[in-house]
């Protein structure tokens, strides 16, 4: 049995960067990697039109000086070919490929109190022992497939964004229906539509959409960052989602401004694109009526780009704006101006099963050579519930974690010594430049791992008092927001069952001092021994 000081479960962005800061540190540390290949999300995101919604420049590793200076971005907005080139970059550059096993999932990890190590198994059989355990598995890696009647009975096609082929998918002159109208949908659909016979889109709620306004990066622009890319960096991370220090900054409310004056700072937005439309004033995603405001202007701008009175209504979300992800696009609301797109309202016309040909609705009866599932993901927890993970006296985490997921800081669950979760639930993750919160955890994991070396003690874990009170306080902080009105993935709505909790931890700032406070307080709230 192999016996190492550190396993790394994943080779995203996470894995990789905690490969190297650790191998530096002179540990014995692996990383299993489900896939053939490094990149994590943009290894198996590869349908019609992914794309990041962080601006490039930003969504990058700022760990590495000489990395941020080589590397040239092409777009404001980087797709995923040119964003699984960089991670490859970054294997090669770094050398990280020679501890990273690919193809080798991870199905079970035991904690042995008496030995004190993870022991931990593949699908390969194969069996490890580790002294700590990192679950670098990302919060959007375990994709949601709803079951539908009659499923098995289809003869076509069926595909999902989120598992989508490595090999090129035609979808010439076929009739494609699309499921789901959440970020990867809004991506894919534009370029779908462009490609079949004709799009048939299944949506159940309409979601917010904001221009990405994605074009080439110019030289000045790049050349001007990198002159100055600490400070840039530095300046992001004081905002509340660790990005857009250059539009993220209002100091006013939406509700101090005359109108007129309030639309024009809408329209600039909408102009300029991206999340720096929920950046125009301080209290979008504070104050119920601040937030209409910015509501109703989107709504409007649909009923003016989509030429269907009829489909536009479909198509106007009636919720708070910003209380799930805001999505970006190009050219989402004018594709259902295309004679070859159609919009079905599966609350007024609900799907009822699969049939050999298609689908059929309460009212109608669709025949499909493809249907996309654009269905998203059992986020936050799901890849760490798939894994079968038991701690001291054989306790899973599915059984800790059965009314909803509890941690201290987003890295650490008691009962369970010595395993760490890089982005896990309680942390900022998916309210924040990711990359960012990736560096802030792993550098965190990094010095824990050493301070323990250093205090000649063997394990860590929170205590259930702390990651009680840390649980209280991260629902505290959301319900002073708008965030908890939406029935959104963040608080697992999208997955039946699911314990309906609010996950992410909202402010990056605020999260980075606390963790900083508990680590000059020695380590308050954990246990070491």
């Amino acid at each position: 049995m192999r016996e190492l000081d550190v396993l790394i479960v994943g080779a995203g962005f996470a894995g990789m960067y905690m490969l190297h800061r650790l191998r530096k540190e002179g540990f014995s540390v692996k990383c299993f990697e489900k896939g053939a290949g490094v990149g994590g999300t943009w290894y198996w995101n590869r349908y019609p039109g992914a794309r990041c919604d962080v601006e490039s420049m930003e969504y990058s590793y700022s760990w590495s000086e000489e990395l941020q200076q080589e590397w040239e971005w092409s777009e404001r907005y980087s797709g995923q070919p040119e964003i699984l080139r960089y991670a490859n970059h970054v294997a090669d550059r770094f050398d990280l490929r020679r501890d990273i096993e690919f193809e080798t999932e991870v199905l079970s990890a035991h904690f042995h109190a008496t030995a004190q190590r993870w022991i931990v198994k593949t699908r390969h059989s194969e069996t490890l022992k580790c002294q700590y355990l990192i679950m670098a598995t990302g919060c959007l890696s375990s994709t949601n497939h709803p079951h539908f009647d009659g499923l098995e009975d289809f003869n076509g096609r069926t595909l999902h964004t989120g598992e989508w082929p490595h090999n090129e998918v035609n979808l010439e002159n076929e009739k494609v229906g699309i499921i789901g109208t959440g970020s990867s949908a809004i991506q894919a659909i534009p370029h779908i539509a462009e490609e079949c016979g004709h799009l048939t889109v299944f949506q159940r709620t309409p979601n917010f959409s904001i221009p990405a306004r994605n074009q080439p990066l110019s030289a000045e622009e790049v050349n001007g960052i990198k002159a100055e890319y600490q400070e840039f960096r530095s300046l992001n991370r004081l905002m509340p989602a660790a990005l857009g220090a250059k539009f993220m900054g209002a100091t006013q409310s939406a509700l101090d401004v005359e109108d007129e004056r309030r639309r024009q700072e809408f329209e600039n937005r909408w102009e300029y694109g991206g999340f720096s439309f929920l950046g125009a004033y301080n209290d979008l995603g504070l104050k119920l009526e601040a937030n209409k405001l910015a509501a109703q202007f989107v709504r409007e701008k649909v009923s003016s780009i989509v030429c269907d009175p009829e489909t536009a209504k479909k198509l106007s979300p009636h919720n708070v704006i910003g209380c799930k992800r805001l999505c970006l696009d190009t050219n989402y609301y004018e594709t259902y101006n295309r004679d070859n797109v159609e919009l079905v309202d599966v609350n007024t016309s609900p799907i009822e099963r699969f049939t050999a040909d298609g689908i059929k609705t309460s009212d109608s009866v669709y025949q499909f050579d493809t249907v996309i599932f654009a269905t998203g993901f059992d986020a936050m927890t799901g890849t760490l519930l798939r894994v079968d993970i038991r701690g001291l006296n054989g306790q899973t985490l599915k059984e800790k974690w059965y009314a909803g997921p509890i941690t201290y800081l987003g890295l650490m669950t008691s009962g369970f010594p010595n395993l760490f979760m890089i982005s896990g639930p309680g942390s900022p993750s998916v309210l924040t430049n990711m990359i960012i919160s990736i560096e802030q955890h792993v550098d965190w994991i990094t010095d824990c791992i050493n301070s323990i070396k250093g205090k000649k003690a063997s394990l860590i874990e929170p205590t259930p008092d702390a990651e009680q009170e840390w649980v209280q306080y991260v629902n505290a902080v959301a319900d002073q927001t708008l965030y908890p009105t939406c029935n959104s993935w963040y608080l697992g709505a999208n997955i039946p069952g699911k314990p309906r909790v609010f996950m992410p931890h909202v402010g990056f700032p605020n999260y980075v001092a606390r963790c900083d406070d508990v680590v000059a307080n020695d380590y308050q709230g954990f246990v070491i021994q």
